[in-house]
């Protein structure tokens, strides 16, 4: 595991949350919340079954993991949200949608994974348009980068798939460098960069905003191998 950072990659806004919004984080939260503690979560007895487990991070408003839910009632859904609108959004959409398979962590996902979820307990992670801070005294409060990988690289199962996208170039070079790092991450693009955009990420709106400002979206895959696999990559990168 590797240590927490000691640099946020958010920084909460009050005042932004709409009367149901409030009215779902009091009502619904004890349907489909998950209280913050420092002990390891029990996802099986959480959703009730043991199931394929799908975890984004930072879902915004929603719209991905409350239609993914929807979609594949076979998989559970864990989503982290620090943003305590975007949580009360989706809770309101999981209860008009009966959503049996999604359960809502808000807290910062650094701390969830170092105490709440174990290594090897996700078969498929979710980073889409995370916030690029795009001056340059802010990279260094990007989620993205080398260590954080790392630590996703640990909690994905084997055969697990990693899947990012932002529309900001130079922080899609950042995961790309990150990301092709970790030997036990390989890219799902076969020349080992950017793969189409996948049809199971509906447009957000921080996707449509970007496509309103002339931003290309990079979209990245990646599937956990297993540790000979990883061994091999290494040993023919260093014959190269």
């Amino acid at each position: 595991m590797q240590a927490r950072r000691s640099i946020r990659s958010f920084v909460l806004r009050a005042g932004r949350t709409t009367p149901a919004q409030q009215r779902a984080l009091e009502e619904l939260w004890p349907v489909y919340g998950i209280e913050n503690s420092d002990a390891p979560l029990d996802l099986d007895a959480i959703f009730g079954r043991r199931a394929p487990r799908c975890l984004e991070i930072g879902f915004g408003a929603g719209e991905c993991i409350g239609a993914l839910a929807a979609a594949n009632p076979g998989t559970d859904y864990l989503g982290v949200e620090v943003h305590r609108a975007g949580v009360g959004r989706l809770l309101l959409h999981a209860a008009a949608a009966r959503l049996a398979n999604l359960r809502v962590i808000c807290r910062d996902v650094v701390e969830v994974f170092a105490h709440n979820l174990a290594d090897e307990s996700l078969d498929e992670v979710l980073i889409f348009f995370p916030d690029p801070w795009h001056k340059s005294r802010h990279i260094k409060r990007r989620l993205i980068d080398a260590a954080f990988v790392t630590t996703l690289a640990d909690k994905l199962r084997v055969g697990g798939t990693l899947r990012l996208a932002t529309d900001w170039a130079p922080y899609a070079e950042q995961m790309l460098a990150a990301c092709s790092g970790e030997a036990r991450l390989e890219s799902l693009s076969e020349d080992g960069g950017y793969v189409p955009r996948p049809q199971l990420r509906p447009p957000t709106r921080f996707e449509r905003r970007g496509e309103r400002l002339g931003h290309r979206v990079f979209d990245l895959a990646y599937r956990k191998q297993d540790a000979g696999a990883a061994a091999r990559r290494l040993t023919e990168s260093a014959l190269r």
